[in-house]
């Protein structure tokens, strides 16, 4: 039987820390590695875990796919995890004066370039036999197509970027890692600190919990066909307009 080994990147999210803990029930399981920029927030006995920190720059997310080259090729799901909308230094725009150069360039950083900086250390250890899904949080705002109300500037472009350097990555990988498959993956919104100041807005039922989230990423990463295309789709396992 194929190890079965899973990463997680950005592991002190909300989300991230239901996939880590739904994980670690599966038995079969050998390890589960996490990298984050501060230790785990919960406490968790676990030996099948093993957490790294670092800052999220080349240099330390290289070290740590170092780390992992024993279980190069053997690695059966990546999920990254990594995403800002708002924080001390800028809320969401409303309208185009609200743009803020920092802000734009801050958003595109953490939801953005982080993710693929991740993606680009870690395909060494990647490529090799083992079908892989990499799954990475994106959002429907990042739907050039489905943009119908404007505003949230910086997330919405970030996102829109995110996926189309995962298209891109997805080409190439068709070509030198035919057995990696990429997710764009929209979770709906999610009872988390990244979604707090908004959720008054949200629908009776639509406002899913990280444990929710979390299954249904599980079992979409289970049922996904690899074969060579990123897919962009939502918690429901349905496709979003580019």
């Amino acid at each position: 039987m194929n190890p079965k080994r899973a990463l997680v990147v950005g592991g002190n999210s909300a989300i991230a820390q239901a996939l880590i803990q739904k994980l670690l029930t599966d038995q079969e399981l050998d390890d589960v590695h996490v990298f984050s920029r501060h230790p785990s927030a919960t406490k968790c006995d676990d030996q099948r875990l093993h957490w790294h920190c670092g800052d999220y720059s080349s240099d330390s997310l290289a070290a740590w796919a170092d780390s992992l080259a024993e279980h190069s090729g053997a690695i059966s799901r990546v999920f990254i995890f990594n995403g800002v909308l708002h924080d001390d230094a800028g809320q969401p725009e409303k309208r185009l004066e609200d743009i803020n150069a920092d802000t734009l360039l801050s958003r595109l950083h953490s939801n953005t370039v982080t993710p693929m900086l991740a993606i680009q250390a870690l395909l060494p250890v990647l490529r090799g036999p083992q079908p892989c899904v990499v799954a990475v949080l994106s959002a429907r705002i990042g739907s050039i197509g489905d943009n119908q109300l404007g505003g949230w500037y910086s997330y919405r472009a970030s996102k829109a970027a995110l996926n189309m350097l995962l298209k891109t990555a997805s080409i190439e990988f068709a070509r030198r890692a035919k057995n990696l498959k990429l997710l764009s993956f929209h979770p709906g919104t999610t009872d988390s600190p990244l979604s707090a100041p908004f959720q008054r807005r949200v629908p009776d039922g639509k406002l899913f919990t990280p444990q929710f989230v979390a299954e249904r990423l599980l079992d979409l990463c289970s049922a996904l066909p690899h074969d060579g295309q990123l897919s962009y789709i939502d918690w429901q396992g349905k496709a979003i307009d580019w």
